[in-house]
This record gives structure tokens, C-alpha cells and sequence, in this order.
């Protein structure tokens, strides 16, 4: 897969990409990894994120995937919660039998999605962020729980033999199948802050390996990643031996990436200012702790198993230097190992457009507001 890099210079990046035609980039320089994956990067696209359509983000228009592809990525997550695809009366809470009922209207909306990154050159994974049974993030009933109760493996399987089947006469190069986003055991799937553990190895395992055959009957060689246990951030051992690639998380450490987030600290206006680098509370914060972080990332590429960022970023309540000079440090150690990235998100509050940040000077894009600051840091990789 031809690999392109940015122009680091602001100028003639902006003149790249406002031409009428295909910007040309500078080859990369950097030794071949030896990941089993391209090193795609690029960003997640929060269309069908919500399990309400009503609820939903204002859709991703065309001319997006275009600047994307413009300013070097080749690359889009698509992070689904499954009742955004289905039909069922949304009064009341999901029952188990519902939760095999398509809505073909809507997912003829995610086909157009898909056709436009395609259109672009982009490569489409495929993630189901919400799957019956589990999501990282509570508010939505589910009537089961993905780790424990087969009706709900069972529905998991059949949602990803629907979307392997869906998308069987498409190039491998164009879609790939990444299975459950951000994994983890949650004493109870609808409270946000019940008390949460690792996945047994055994059981990640069982449900992944059902969710790969379900996939292998439409689609043999079509890619299928895991997302790491523990909500992303730790090696799954079990499954190395399986055809399937994992994906780590560029989030670590939270007080950074989720700084004063509601959903991921219990009292978030009380938390020490963020440094990078430098002593945050009881920890001092630096490059070394990514590198430990990682080096079990970086491991695994070297036994031969793909590796992909699938998630990276700070929300908009980091300062923006303590942001960009954080996350050059992971960017720098992920792309060295041949570890491909996606940005949370294109655009809002992760994004390089209209991230809302009070402390950045944005340049206007078209009506949007960029981030040119962190559009830059994502062209030196």
C-alpha cells in the first residue's frame, strides 16, 4: 500500500490541499516495520455512534473525506452502537428478540458512508462500539451480558456474519472488521461506574474466535481485529495464535487524555493540572511511561501479530500544549514500531476541526474552525 507523508510546512500544506488537484506528498523515509499491518492513519467518524439515529452526529459530508485524503490520511474507524441499525420501538428498552431486527433504511445510510470513504481511497473498518450485551459506555439497557450469556454471543455472531456478508464482494484493501470496542467485565452492562475488571482470557477468546468464524463463513480473508482487554489498553495472550490483529488505545495516561471528562473521572473538577512532562499528583509523567506502556504493543508486532491504534487523543479540556507536546511522544513511539493510528475524532470535541477549545488560535477551514496546531503534528507521522 503507497504510503504518503505530510508537508511540514504550513504554507504549502494549505496550498496542497486547496488545489484542484491530488496533493503529492514527499515518500516516507522511515525503515519498513515489521508490522503485519499497514500503517494506516486516520480518524473515527462518530455517524453512528449513538444508539438513538434521533441522537445522532450531523452526518459526515463528502467533501470531508476529500480534505482527509488531501492532507495524507487513508484511513476511517467507524464506531457503531447496533440499535442505530435496527427497528424496534425505541418507548422502551430493547427486548432479545429485537435486537436481530434490521432496518435495512438505515443501514443503506452506512453503505453511503462507506461508498464515500471508498470513493477517497480511504479504508474502512467497521467497529461495533455498541454490540448486544456490552459497550464501554452505559446509557442504553442492554437485556444482557455480552461475557456471560449465550443469546447475547449469539447476537453478536449474527451481526458480524450480516455485516461480513454485507460487505463479502468488496476488496479486503477497502473494509476491514474490527469486533467490540474497548472491552472489559462490568459487574452490571447499565451502570457507567459499576465495578470493572479484565476479561478472562478464556472467555475473550471464546467470544472472539465465534465472532471470527461468523465472519469466515462470508468473508476468508477479509481482516478481523480485537481491541485490547481492559477497555483497550493491555495485549489480549490468548488469541495471538487466531487470525486476527489487535488494536491498542492512544489514551494513556488518563489524566491527559480525559482530563475533567464526566464519564471517566468521579470528581472531575478536582484533579491536578496536567504536565508533559513533569509531576501530576503521585506520578511523574514522561516519555518512559509510554514506552513501558507500549512495549508490550510493540512485542507483539515483533512475534508477528498486526497491530493498529484504533483510538488516540485528548478532549478539549487539556490544555493544548500539555496536549500536542503529550501526544507527539505517543504518535513518535506508535509510528516507529510501523503502529498506525486513528484520531478520536475528525471532528468535535478530539478533533482537528471545531474541537471547541478555548485555548487555541483556529484558522478557518471553510466555515469550520481548525486546528492547525494538531494537523501539523499529525503530518510529521
Amino acid at each position: 500500500m503507497q504510503r504518503r507523508t505530510f508537508l511540514q510546512n504550513t504554507s504549502l500544506l494549505a496550498a496542497a490541499v486547496t488545489t484542484s488537484g491530488p496533493a503529492v506528498f514527499a515518500a516516507s523515509s522511515a525503515p519498513a516495520a515489521k508490522n503485519k499491518l499497514p500503517k494506516w492513519k486516520g480518524f473515527n467518524l462518530l455517524d453512528f455512534f449513538s444508539p438513538n439515529p434521533a441522537q445522532g452526529r450531523k452526518p459526515t459530508a463528502e467533501e470531508h473525506f476529500k480534505w482527509m485524503r488531501d492532507w495524507g490520511f487513508d484511513f476511517v474507524r467507524l464506531p457503531m452502537a447496533y440499535p442505530a441499525y435496527l427497528k424496534f420501538d425505541r418507548s422502551r428498552n430493547i427486548t432479545p428478540d429485537e435486537v436481530y431486527q434490521i432496518d435495512e433504511q438505515a443501514v443503506e445510510r452506512i453503505d453511503r458512508l462507506v461508498a464515500m470513504a471508498h470513493k477517497h481511497n480511504l479504508h474502512v473498518s467497521l467497529n461495533l462500539h455498541r454490540a448486544p450485551g456490552y459497550c464501554v459506555n452505559a446509557g442504553f439497557h442492554e437485556p444482557y451480558n455480552l461475557w456471560t450469556d449465550q443469546p447475547a454471543q449469539d447476537a453478536f455472531n449474527f451481526h458480524w456474519n450480516f455485516w461480513a456478508k454485507r460487505y463479502k464482494n468488496v476488496s479486503d484493501q477497502k473494509i476491514s472488521f474490527d469486533l467490540l470496542n474497548e472491552p472489559s467485565m462490568r459487574e452490571d452492562m447499565n451502570d457507567q461506574l459499576s465495578k470493572r475488571s479484565s476479561v478472562p482470557g478464556a472467555v475473550y477468546r471464546k467470544v472472539a474466535l465465534a465472532a471470527l468464524e461468523a465472519i469466515r463463513k462470508e468473508n476468508p480473508k477479509h481482516l478481523v481485529i480485537a481491541d485490547g482487554n481492559d477497555v483497550g489498553s493491555s495485549v489480549i495472550p490468548e488469541i495471538t495464535d487466531l487470525d486476527i490483529a489487535q488494536s491498542c488505545r492512544g489514551y494513556n495516561p488518563g489524566i491527559i487524555s480525559h482530563y475533567k471528562a464526566p464519564w471517566a473521572n468521579k470528581d472531575p473538577e478536582n484533579l491536578p493540572m496536567p504536565k508533559w512532562p513533569g509531576q501530576v499528583g503521585d506520578k511523574y509523567l514522561s516519555r518512559a511511561m509510554l514506552e513501558t506502556f507500549y512495549k508490550p504493543w510493540i512485542e507483539l508486532v515483533n512475534k508477528g501479530v498486526g497491530v493498529h491504534c484504533g483510538e488516540c487523543g485528548a478532549w478539549n479540556k487539556t490544555p493544548h500544549d500539555v496536549f500536542l507536546a503529550w501526544f507527539g511522544d505517543v504518535l513518535d513511539i506508535l509510528t516507529s514500531n510501523g503502529i498506525g493510528f486513528a484520531l478520536w475524532e475528525f471532528s468535535g470535541d478530539f478533533g482537528v476541526l471545531d474541537s471547541k477549545r478555548a485555548d487555541v488560535a483556529y484558522e478557518d477551514w471553510y466555515g469550520h474552525k481548525l486546528d492547525q496546531k494538531l494537523l501539523n503534528l499529525l503530518a510529521k507521522y
